[in-house]
């Protein structure tokens, strides 16, 4: 995400260490209004199970919509025209697998107290193998994620302050706020600084695309233009370009809906009425959010015609610029744009962050390392082992090779492979341990392999076959062992009915 901004420096400065001051303050705040619960697992990593309708919503859009939305979709509408319009479901898709399991886990989260995703997994097939499989393929996909956002978070920075600040002093700055925080106030400041990312990422998006409509001419205006200069940019996909949108629609999906920070957030909410009213203002956000950017990508081709591929990377950039030398209403506006891009990457690495510490606590070290530890002691290791992964992280990131692209994304194509056990696992009781922990071994190895191969066949993601060979395998694997009448008895009575 590397922007160079014309107007800025000095006042990107500002907005930043105000942004900065900003979140220690809520982090300070939820310290000190929960001092009492602090070493409570619950009220650490879940917000005490009563994140209201509002900052839930916010906490949800936080997680499925980052700073790189803002910055990666535009440059991508710029390159593929009206065929990019696909991203508007990508994220429709997401809601849709929210909906088909979300009420459904968490009522089983209330009922059962579950703290993680893989509490679920180990509750319902009460399989040593399986849970610290999948807790190592949820670790391998949050910590890939942090990475990214680490590293946006660095380009960010040195592009909004035009270079004043370093890449490297943006990574260590707003890590070590992004700790601070976290570690005050848990769950609870991270769904606060998500809320106050979330507006100040909507208002910036709309005044992006309202300065861009007034001063650079609407969608007629980059009609035309693509009419004149690149008419494949109005023509729909082929038959191979929609092989591997669809694939990718598939793969977003349902990847980002098992997040398994956005699966926290699921046990989170104060209750189930309050979940499903966040759900619904969440499906106004891909064209609020996702369509708005795509505007702004198609109007760039009006007013920045004939880019090359590196240089459309800076439209956003190159468009805030713009705007901003018109007035100082879009001067600051812009500057809190790209201040609220680098906010909402901060808030999704605390996201990922709090997530990954709370597998460590209590997936691995609270249940296999030391059983009879206290709250206190799992959330101290959680916190511990986190701070020792952003070191890593951090020296990683701090000259980031071009060879990380593949390990990004082989991000999405190891982690849906928990899918199976998480999903399935919900509503068919038959389904047996062993051959869950098959196939998600050989999901996750044949995705793998396909992923650093750049083996795409039909061009399929990887991730997707690997996905079809784990789910085959758990579906005929328990047609053919079937489950003993003690698991199905197990079975039945924690997600309450047979089938």
């Amino acid at each position: 995400m590397e922007v160079e901004l014309a107007f800025s420096g000095w006042s990107g400065i500002f907005v930043l260490a105000l942004y900065g001051a900003l979140m220690l303050g809520v982090g300070l705040f939820a310290f000190l209004r929960n001092r009492g619960m602090r070493e409570s697992l619950d009220e650490y990593y879940l917000g005490g199970r009563g994140l209201g309708v509002m900052v839930l919503f916010f906490t949800f859009f936080a997680t499925q919509y980052s700073g790189n939305t803002v910055i990666g979709y535009p440059p991508t509408a710029y390159r593929m025209g009206y065929q990019y319009l696909v991203s508007v479901p990508f994220f429709i898709m997401i809601i849709m697998v929210y909906l088909f399991f979300a009420p459904r886990l968490y009522a089983l989260g209330r009922r059962f107290s579950l703290l993680t995703p893989v509490d679920w997994i180990e509750l319902r097939f009460r399989s040593k193998k399986v849970s610290i499989l999948a807790a190592i393929l949820m670790l391998y996909g949050l910590a890939n994620y942090l990475l990214e956002q680490f590293v946006a978070i660095g380009q960010g920075v040195s592009g909004l302050t035009g270079g004043t600040i370093p890449y490297q002093v943006g990574v260590i700055f707003f890590i070590i706020i992004m700790v601070a925080y976290s570690w005050l106030g848990g769950m609870r400041s991270v769904a606060y600084t998500d809320t106050i990312q979330g507006i100040a990422l909507l208002f910036g998006v709309f005044t992006l695309l309202i300065g861009s409509l007034y001063y650079f001419g609407g969608l007629p205006s980059a009609a035309a233009n693509m009419q004149l200069n690149a008419p494949e940019k109005l023509n729909p996909p082929d038959g191979a370009g929609l092989t591997r949108w669809f694939s990718l629609l598939v793969l977003v999906g349902i990847g980002a809906a098992i997040y398994p920070h956005a699966v926290q957030r699921i046990f989170s909410a104060k209750s189930e009425a309050t979940l499903k009213r966040s759900f619904i203002r969440m499906a106004y956000m891909p064209f609020l959010t996702a369509g708005v950017v795509f505007m702004v990508g198609i109007i760039g081709i009006a007013a920045f015609p004939g880019l090359s591929t590196a240089e459309s990377e800076q439209l956003v950039g190159m468009m805030a610029n713009a705007l901003a030398n018109q007035n100082a209403f879009f001067y600051w506006a812009m500057v809190l744009l790209f201040g609220g891009v680098i906010a909402a990457i901060v808030s999704t690495a605390d996201s990922v962050l709090l997530t990954f510490s709370s597998i460590i606590s209590n997936d691995l070290y609270g249940r296999y390392i030391k059983p009879d530890a206290s709250e206190y002691q799992k959330v101290l290791a959680g916190k511990l082992v986190g701070l020792v992964a952003v070191a890593i992280l951090i020296v990683i990131a701090w000259y980031p090779p071009a060879t990380l692209y593949q390990i990004f994304v082989l991000k999405f194509e190891v982690l849906i492979q928990v899918g199976p056990a998480l999903i399935l696992g919900l509503y068919w009781t038959r389904l047996n341990a062993r051959a869950v922990f098959a196939g998600m071994l050989a999901g996750a190895v044949m995705a793998g392999v396909f992923t650093l191969m750049g083996y795409r066949p039909l061009g399929i993601y990887s991730g997707l076959w690997g996905l079809l060979l784990n789910t085959g395998i758990c579906v005929v694997g328990t047609l053919l062992a079937g489950a003993d009448r003690a698991e199905r008895e197990h079975a039945r009575k924690v997600i309450g009915f047979e089938y």
